[in-house]
């Protein structure tokens, strides 16, 4: 018998690809914000009870960075989306005996180390959202002694095809290009910032080998293979795609933002396969916007 898997945020970018390599083995039921308001607790634990999935997968997150560094009622969608809200998933997850999968991210590491962070190493954000996502990882891992079984999965930096529907994000590389085409020169933060990227389709794929591993609870990081300035991915695009735009470096103090970035945010991925490099899956997005 097939097992029943919700998939929450469904129209993200994330969210689609996590339905798409689903479907072959699972079944799925999509829910997106038009479908469920999250933050509603008891509205949550109604509408899982009422499904009994096997598997609860959050892809729903907020993500405007700087909007809720500087304004106050999009901190406070930060911390119920991030925070309170991934608790009660968890707790609906427990209720339901259901395995919780939820994703975190980079940002929740201050960025002082010279090596890649290993998923045991201590959090400590410099911005809102971090603190949020951080939050969220923490409602988790408290419900872990009362019998959660949970997968909490640290990525970064994503691109891929593009979400659906009011407030889908675009990628870094979508972006880019729409610039290219308006301007002839693009400024992009070099030597700082550096971080890992990670295509959806490739961690959507990793996502279920991990669920059919036997791995058991805990926290992991996964991303492509390697490691990129903002400045050394956009070069790598615009060289791939035959673009002649000028891709000049700057520094961070040259593009200030209300949030602090971790100025070296690399993931390390200590307990799974290794995902391929960034460039390669890069190199296949990129011919998917060729088409």
């Amino acid at each position: 018998m097939r097992k029943k898997v919700i998939i929450f945020g469904a129209q993200g970018a994330l969210g689609k690809q996590l339905d798409v390599r689903a479907r072959s083995d699972y079944d799925v039921l999509t829910w997106h914000k038009g479908d469920i308001d999250i933050t509603d607790e008891d509205l949550v634990k109604k509408k899982v009870a009422a499904e009994m999935p096997d598997i609860i997968i959050n892809a729903a997150a907020y993500n405007a960075v700087d909007r809720c560094e500087q304004d106050e009622e999009e901190k406070h969608q930060a911390e119920l989306i991030n925070g309170a809200a991934v608790g009660f998933l968890a707790q609906a997850a427990l209720a339901a005996g259901a395995l919780f999968v939820h994703f975190s991210t980079d940002y929740v590491f201050s960025g002082d180390a010279s090596e890649p962070y290993q998923e045991n190493s201590e959090p400590a954000p410099l911005n809102v959202y971090g603190q949020s996502k951080l939050r969220g990882e923490k409602e988790i891992i408290k419900l872990s002694g009362r019998g959660l079984q949970w997968r909490l999965i640290r990525t970064a930096r994503l691109f891929g095809p593009p979400g659906e529907g009011e407030g889908a994000k675009e990628n870094f590389f979508l972006a880019l290009l729409k610039l290219s085409r308006r301007q002839p020169e693009i400024k992009v933060i070099d030597r700082e910032e550096i971080g890992s990227f990670t295509y959806t389709v490739d961690l959507a794929a990793a996502v279920f080998d991990l669920l059919q591993s036997g791995q058991g609870a805990g926290i992991y990081h996964l991303a492509n293979s390697g490691q990129a300035s903002w400045f050394e991915a956009a070069v790598h695009f615009f060289r791939s795609i035959g673009s002649r735009v000028a891709v000049l470096p700057i520094r961070s103090a040259d593009y200030p933002r209300p949030a602090r970035r971790p100025l070296f945010s690399v993931l390390a991925n200590t307990k799974l396969p290794p995902v391929r490099d960034w460039q390669t899956a890069l190199d296949e997005y990129i011919s998917t916007l060729k088409e």
